[in-house]
């Protein structure tokens, strides 16, 4: 049996898609910290069949987790202090994100104007759309790539 040792403070991202946690390491940009994380793939569980598991040992104030949501709103976020729970994160859809997703119009201004960060804004929180701030172009593909990686 897999052991993976108890954080003291941090979070622990349970309930992820099986396969779906190095896209979640990239997106919350831990690539370029220096934290300790714990990836576990492929576990079994009851409820999904297969998920992936993501620990990470640091100050829950750096990380913007609301920008999970935009991959799958059910994964669960366990807040730890002192090795123990003491909260339960619930995803909100972020009001806007910036360089996470990209503008596919190829008459953006961002497809010219290269520097330009890529921003959307939540235009229908029911049916979950974004649109370009720029050119109002629709965003609806869910499993799109990220920019961070």
């Amino acid at each position: 049996m897999l052991n993976v040792g108890q954080i003291e403070e941090g979070f622990v991202l349970d309930h992820i898609k099986a396969g779906k946690s190095l896209a979640i390491y990239h997106l919350l940009q831990l690539d370029k910290m220096d934290h300790t994380v714990a990836i576990i793939k492929n576990a079994k569980s009851n409820k999904m069949g297969k998920k992936d598991i993501l620990k990470v040992e640091c100050d829950i104030t750096q990380l913007d987790l609301d920008v999970l949501a935009l991959i799958d709103k059910n994964i669960t976020v366990n807040v730890i202090k002192d090795g123990e729970i003491v909260n339960k994160k619930e995803l909100v859809l972020p009001k806007e994100i910036k360089n996470i997703i990209q503008c596919k119009n190829p008459r953006c201004i961002t497809s010219i104007e290269q520097e330009l960060p890529h921003m959307f804004v939540l235009s229908d929180e029911k049916k979950e759309i974004y649109r370009c701030k720029y050119c109002e172009e629709k965003y609806n593909e869910r499993s799109q790539a990220f920019m961070q990686w």
